[in-house]
C-alpha cells in the first residue's frame, strides 16, 4: 500500500497542507499579534493626548482628578506613572514604573513625546510618556497581552486550520491518485497480459500527458512485438524450406543407396548429389550460427590490412566460372593500383561470396552480373535481374524480409545472407547499402575502413 501511486500522492497532498496550514498560522499570528499591539499603541496614545489635556504644569493636578483618572485607566489594565521634581509616583504597579523609567520618564521636559516599548521580567509594556513641564510629567503604561489565554486561543485556530486543511487535502490525494492511477492499472494489465502472450489488447491513450506517453508507449511496442513476431515466424518458415530441401534430397539418395536400388555410376552421382547438398545444409546452419553469434562479445574478427584488388580477383575467378555454367554475363571492374582496407579477409570473402549467390540466383541468362572495385575502396556487387521494388532497398537486410515477400515470385534464398552480410561488414567497421544497378537489378555497395584507421579488433 505504501508504494502505491495514490498513497503516495495522499500524502505527499496532507504533508504540503500540514506545512501550508502551520506556516499560515504562525505568519497570521504574527501579523495579529503586531495588528493588536498597533491598535494598542493608538489607544494608548490617544488616551495619553486626553490626559495631558487635562493636567497643570504645577503639579499635575487634574481638572477630572487625577485618582479618578488613575481609577479609570487601571479599569482598561492601563498604569499611569507620575514624575514630578520632587520624586516619582509609581501607582500601585512597580513592574509599569520600571518600564516607565526605561524609556525615559525620568529625564522628560515639557512638551516630549516618549512612545516605546520595554520589557520588565519577561512581559512587554507599551509606554506613552507626555512631558507638561520642566521634570513633570506622567507615562501611560499597558501590557502587552501574551499569556496562556491568548496562545491557547491561537494554538487552537491552529489545530482547527490544520485539521480542515488536512481532510481536504486527503480527499484532494485520494481523489487524484486514483484518478491517476486507473489509467496505469490498465496500462499494468495490458502489460501482463502481453506477457502472457496476447498482441492484440490496446491501452486507452487518457489521462496526463506523462500518462497518455505511458500508454502510447505499451501500445507501440505491442505494434512492434507483433510485428517481430511475424518476421520470426516468416523467417523459421523459410529456413524450414531450406533446410528441408536438401534434407528430402539426402534422405531419398541415401535410401536408394542403402536398399541397392542405384549402383555403379548412379550411385556415384547419388554420393555427388549427398555430398552437394549436405554442404548446402552446412553453409546453411554455419549462416545461421554466424548470425546468432554476431550480437556476442566472444564474436572476434582477424582485422587485418587486407589488399581488395587481390580479394577480388580470386573472388572473380571462381564466379566467373559459375556465371558461365549458368550463361550469365560477367564482369570484374578492377582499379589499375592496389587498394588497402583494414577487414577481415575470410569475412569479407564470406560477404562477396554472399552477394554474388543472390545476384547469380536471379539473375536471367545473358544478363550481366558485375563485381567491382573502386579507387577508393569501395566494393560492389551488380546484376541485371529484376531488382527490388523502391520500398525494399530500405528493409533489404531486414532478416527473412525479402524472403516473405519475393517466395514463390522469383527464385529466393533462406533469408539470412543478407542480415549476416550486414553484420559482418558493421562488424568489420563498414558500411552496406542497397540500390538499384545501371544493369537493371539491384547494387550492394560495401565500404571498409581505409588502412591505417584501423579499428579495435572485435569491435
Amino acid at each position: 500500500m505504501r508504494r502505491s501511486l495514490a498513497f503516495r500522492i495522499t500524502a505527499l497532498c496532507l504533508a504540503v497542507a500540514g506545512v501550508a496550514v502551520l506556516v499560515a498560522g504562525l505568519v497570521a499570528a504574527g501579523l495579529v499579534r503586531r495588528a493588536g499591539q498597533d491598535v494598542l499603541r493608538t489607544s494608548l496614545a490617544a488616551q495619553a493626548d486626553v490626559v495631558a489635556s487635562q493636567v497643570d504644569e504645577a503639579g499635575l493636578g487634574s481638572r477630572l482628578g487625577l485618582p479618578k483618572v488613575a481609577d479609570v485607566l487601571r479599569g482598561q489594565g492601563i498604569s499611569i506613572v507620575v514624575v514630578r521634581p520632587r520624586g516619582v509616583l509609581p501607582g500601585n504597579d512597580a513592574a509599569a514604573a520600571r518600564a516607565a523609567m526605561e524609556a525615559g520618564l525620568s529625564g522628560i521636559t515639557a512638551g516630549q513625546v516618549i512612545s516605546a516599548s520595554r520589557t520588565v521580567a519577561g512581559q512587554q509594556y507599551l509606554v506613552e510618556a507626555r512631558g507638561v513641564g520642566t521634570g513633570v510629567g506622567f507615562a501611560l503604561v499597558a501590557p502587552v497581552q501574551t499569556g496562556r489565554a491568548a496562545q491557547r486561543t491561537l494554538v487552537r485556530d491552529i489545530l482547527l486550520s490544520l485539521g480542515a486543511g488536512l481532510l481536504v487535502a486527503a480527499a484532494a490525494g485520494l481523489l487524484l491518485g486514483r484518478l491517476l492511477a486507473r489509467p496505469l492499472r490498465r496500462t499494468a494489465d495490458v502489460a501482463a497480459t502481453m506477457r502472457q502472450g496476447r498482441r492484440d489488447l490496446r491501452v486507452p491513450v487518457e489521462g496526463p500527458a506523462e500518462v497518455a506517453e505511458v500508454a502510447t508507449a505499451v501500445n507501440e511496442l505491442a505494434v512492434a512485438l507483433q510485428q517481430s513476431e511475424a518476421r520470426q515466424r516468416e523467417f523459421l518458415l523459410s529456413v524450414s524450406h531450406e533446410l528441408r530441401t536438401p534434407l528430402t534430397a539426402v534422405h531419398g539418395f541415401a535410401e536408394s543407396l542403402a536398399d541397392g536400388v542405384v549402383s555403379g555410376e548412379e550411385a556415384r552421382r547419388a554420393g555427388e548429389t549427398i555430398r552437394q547438398e549436405s554442404g548446402r545444409l552446412e553453409r546453411l546452419v554455419s549462416d545461421l550460427l554466424d548470425l546468432a553469434r554476431l550480437g556476442a562479445d566472444e564474436f572476434r574478427l582477424d582485422l587485418a590490412e587486407v589488399d581488395l584488388t587481390d580479394t577480388v580477383r580470386h573472388c572473380a575467378q571462381v564466379w566467373r566460372t559459375r556465371c558461365e555454367r549458368a550463361g550469365v554475363d560477367f564482369h570484374v571492374e578492377l582499379p589499375p593500383e592496389p587498394v588497402f582496407a583494414v577487414a577481415d579477409a575470410r569475412r569479407l570473402r564470406q560477404v562477396l561470396d554472399g552477394l554474388a549467390e543472390n545476384a547469380l540466383r536471379v539473375t536471367p541468362a545473358g544478363a550481366p552480373l558485375t563485381l567491382s572495385l573502386s579507387g577508393a575502396g569501395v566494393l560492389q556487387v551488380r546484376d541485371g535481374g529484376p531488382g527490388l521494388a523502391p520500398e525494399d532497398y530500405a528493409v533489404a537486410f531486414e532478416r527473412g524480409t525479402l524472403n516473405a515477400k519475393y517466395r514463390g515470385r522469383r527464385p529466393v534464398g533462406s533469408g539470412i545472407g543478407l542480415a549476416l552480410a550486414h553484420g559482418l561488414v558493421t562488424r568489420m567497421g563498414g558500411t552496406i547499402s542497397a540500390g538499384p544497378a545501371p544493369e537493371g537489378g539491384a547494387a550492394f555497395t560495401i565500404a571498409l575502413p581505409p588502412a591505417g584507421g584501423r579499428p579495435t579488433l572485435g569491435s
